[in-house]
């Protein structure tokens, strides 16, 4: 069974229902923004040419998307394949690096053949914790 903070009778206990020393403890709380992003098309592109599509999304992430990242103090939290979640302290700093992403996206597709381009799509989430 896991063992973790549980408040019972008079104090704080493990959820065994032993009671342990009270420590007085402050919660952290922080406000972040998530952002997510996904390829899209990335099946079709792996299936026409999965060697030429991965090397291109390492070069998009390696030469736009990491700098873009790093500009706006974002911190890439989990990476699948595709896509990623990507925390930031600000939501404006959020919405600034996906609307950069974007536009340099435009431009770096102008130079692709159209059924090589990458395309994002994105999202975001404000939350606590």
């Amino acid at each position: 069974m896991a063992q973790g903070p549980a408040f019972v009778q008079g104090g704080i206990g493990d959820r065994s229902g032993r009671l342990r020393e009270t420590v007085a403890a402050t919660a952290v709380r922080r406000l972040a923004a998530i952002l997510t992003s996904d390829v899209t098309g990335y099946s079709r592109l792996m299936g026409a040419d999965e060697e030429g599509t991965l090397n291109r999304l390492k070069a998009h992430h390696r030469e736009l998307v990491d700098p873009k990242i790093r500009k706006h103090l974002g911190r890439i939290v989990k990476t699948t394949g595709d896509g990623m979640l990507v925390e930031f302290g600000s939501v404006v700093d959020a919405v600034r690096c996906a609307v950069e992403v974007q536009r340099a996206m435009v431009d770096r597709n102008a130079a692709s053949p159209r059924k090589s381009a990458l395309g994002s799509a994105s999202g975001l989430i404000s939350a606590t914790s």
